[in-house]
């Protein structure tokens, strides 16, 4: 089974990708990482508890008001099951400074184990099903390195960061400019996102989003003839059916994005050392 990588960055349209591929003619299954990530922090998880015991003394409103009258007047509990204020603790990880940088990193190491664990069952359960192919939709899927396990890496761009910004901002009426530069800033680049994929040879696409949903269309049907070019429906069959190979496959596969990633990091440091 072949995994198809999908990233981006805030706001550049990697959701209407993923909406595309799941319908006619791809019919692919998608494997939604925010989704997961909302999933594992839901009231009474242990990410959720987690989350709680760290942010909760110093961020007052981390948690929604409680409704009382949803638990049965459990109100023992009812702490336990107040769901996360999300804009709160966005306020919290997001931006440069170095405190929200540790907050970050902090958070992410409590969601990002939950999340992994979540994508390999659902990633085992559409083997089992027989589909040929499946696409995990991870906006930080180069920086967590899961683009290790992928065949193909896709990135959803667009050239100009103030189209970013301004969809977000129109999506999200509650965020400032400030906020929605700073949300933009926390998921990196994406052009060097562009650069890096874009060495991957017949393994990395990228799929332009500056215009509207028939020009991103027409993208999502180029790129996926070009997936089914390297990596045909006949051969995702034959590794289903011998396993064996199927590992030998996976194996090489991730040795080669292993390699390519550790050259990226090194460029990029000597790149830094330059400066």
């Amino acid at each position: 089974m072949l995994l198809i990588g999908l990233t981006g960055s805030i706001a550049t349209g990697k959701s209407t990708v993923s909406s595309l591929l799941s319908k006619p003619p791809h019919n692919l299954p998608i494997i939604d990482a925010d989704l997961l990530a909302r999933k594992v922090v839901e009231p009474g998880t242990p990410a959720y508890r987690k989350i709680v015991d760290y942010f909760g003394p110093t961020t007052p409103d981390l948690l929604l008001p409680a409704d009382e009258s949803s638990h049965d007047g459990r109100h023992d509990l009812i702490e336990n099951w107040r769901p996360l204020n999300r804009p709160a603790l966005g306020r919290r990880v997001f931006g440069d400074s170095e405190e929200r940088k540790r907050d970050r990193l902090v958070l992410n190491g409590i969601v990002h184990p939950a999340v992994r664990w979540a994508i390999g069952m659902a990633v085992l359960n559409a083997y089992l099903r027989g589909y040929w192919a499946v696409v995990l939709d991870i906006p930080l899927l180069l920086e967590s390195r899961l683009d290790l396990f992928c065949g193909v890496v896709i990135v959803v761009a667009v050239s100009d960061p103030e189209v970013q910004i301004r969809r977000l901002t129109d999506r999200d009426g509650h965020l400032s400019q400030r906020d929605a530069r700073e949300r933009v800033a926390s998921q990196g680049q994406v052009m060097e996102k562009v650069k890096r994929v874009k060495r991957l040879g017949v393994r990395g696409e990228v799929i332009w989003n500056d215009g509207g949903r028939g020009e991103v269309e027409v993208e999502v049907v180029r790129v996926m003839e070009a997936v089914g070019r390297g990596s045909p429906k006949w051969w995702a069959w034959v590794l289903w059916v011998l396993p064996p190979l199927a590992v030998m496959v996976g194996v090489w596969n991730l040795g080669f994005m292993w390699w390519e990633g550790r050259k990226w990091n090194e460029e990029k440091r000597r790149e830094k050392s330059k400066l």
